[in-house]
């Protein structure tokens, strides 16, 4: 018999080291004591929206805003797993916060733009990862055309809805002189957007003439915009894998000590079967955040299907977990003062961010099917590679 080549195991998923352990005990230490639910609904009435200091203490005493960074750029240098962690732990306690502007979005862009982006971008991505600036990343999804247009060094255009369009630096994508800019601005009048989710801030943006720096232009621009869509993809799955999480942890804690007809309500048959759906639900979504981190991290699959496939499944999942969460808590599910409420509010705005699940998965069809050519046999995604299956 011939030998046969043995191919090197790829590296396991889905194995969190020792570190990522004490990392998430730590994040979550801090936010049980500082961003509880009392907390949380304080800073959603208040201004600007969050608490400033334990944003700080976040990135200058634990360094947990700028984990994936280099630490050529300031960053702790390490891994998207490692702030996908950190994230799953901001959406179990619904931080309130610019997470997914300034962390998910903002910084990501300003690292693919590397050390050559000058010392004034590199200022503002140190300051960012320290948390004592907040930033905000306003693109078109997709690809599509920038509403906004640039003179060079001023920039005029609306935006009707920036996620954490409050923040104190806007990092705009502009049609330039020549072509597609990024762009950074202090300027713009903000106005606060009346949402859903009110730990998570929105505004509507006009920019009228607005003072601007232009960050890149050309293709470094649409690489940047791409990288920070994909990271804030990843990020944003892992943050509904968190609330998702917190919702079952609250449910089987309510179903253990809810007692009727003299029994606990999760002795009931059909309680154990919703609560079961949960946990697949749960497990499904964080499966397929965390392949989508290592995705980018590794480069062990398509990066744009893995955030898709992320973002369709925990977008979705998210939904339906907070849906029966309410359900399974009866009466006092219902009320408006109760806790379940946040994460539904924030499970159905997390929905709309950055697509749909219904975008997310036209774009999985347009990367999977749309090239596909007819062979007679399955084809099926094999990491990196698509084969067939005779």
């Amino acid at each position: 018999m011939a030998d046969t080549a043995v191919e090197e195991a790829p590296s396991i998923e889905f194995v969190f080291t020792s570190e990522q352990k004490d990392l998430r005990k730590a994040v979550r230490e801090l936010l049980a004591a500082r961003s509880d639910e009392a907390t949380v609904r304080t800073l959603m009435e208040s201004d600007p929206g969050h608490d400033p200091q334990l944003w700080a203490r976040l990135g200058g005493e634990l360094g947990v805003l700028g984990l994936a960074v280099p630490e050529e750029l300031g960053g702790v240098g390490g891994t998207l797993v490692d702030q996908a962690v950190v994230a799953e732990e901001f959406g179990a306690a619904l931080l309130p916060g610019p997470v997914l502007g300034t962390v998910g979005l903002a910084i990501p862009a300003l690292v693919a733009l590397g050390s050559g982006a000058g010392p004034e971008t590199a200022a503002l991505l140190e300051a960012l990862v320290a948390g004592t600036r907040t930033a905000a990343l306003a693109v078109p999804d997709f690809g599509a055309a920038p509403s906004v247009t640039s003179t060079g060094d001023t920039l005029n255009g609306t935006l009707s809805q920036v996620v954490d369009g409050g923040a104190d630096v806007l990092i705009v994508a502009a049609t330039g002189p020549d072509g597609l800019g990024l762009y950074a601005t202090e300027g713009g009048e903000r106005s606060p957007l009346s949402t859903l989710d009110q730990t998570r801030r929105q505004a509507r943006v006009v920019l009228d003439g607005a003072p601007a720096r232009l960050l890149a232009a050309g293709d470094t621009a649409a690489s940047a915009i791409a990288h920070a869509l994909r990271v804030g993809g990843v990020l944003l799955a892992a943050e509904q894998v968190g609330g998702a999480q917190k919702l079952l942890d609250m449910t089987l804690a309510y179903a253990n000590t809810r007692l009727q007809f003299g029994r606990k309500i999760g002795s009931f048959q059909a309680v154990k079967h919703r609560l079961a759906d949960m946990l697949v639900l749960v497990e499904h979504a964080r499966s397929t955040a965390y392949h989508a981190a290592w995705a980018l991290q590794d480069g062990t699959d398509d990066p744009d299907l893995a955030v898709s496939v992320a973002q369709a499944t925990c977008s979705e999942n998210y939904q339906r977990v907070a849906a029966d969460t309410i359900q399974l808590h009866g009466g006092i599910g219902f009320t408006w003062e109760h806790a379940t409420h946040l994460y539904f509010k924030r499970a159905v705005t997390d929905a709309a961010l950055l697509g749909s699940a219904a975008a997310h998965r036209e774009r999985i069809a347009a990367l999977v099917l749309d090239p596909a050519e007819p062979t007679g046999r399955a084809t099926v995604a094999n990491g990196v590679h698509m084969t067939d299956q005779g």
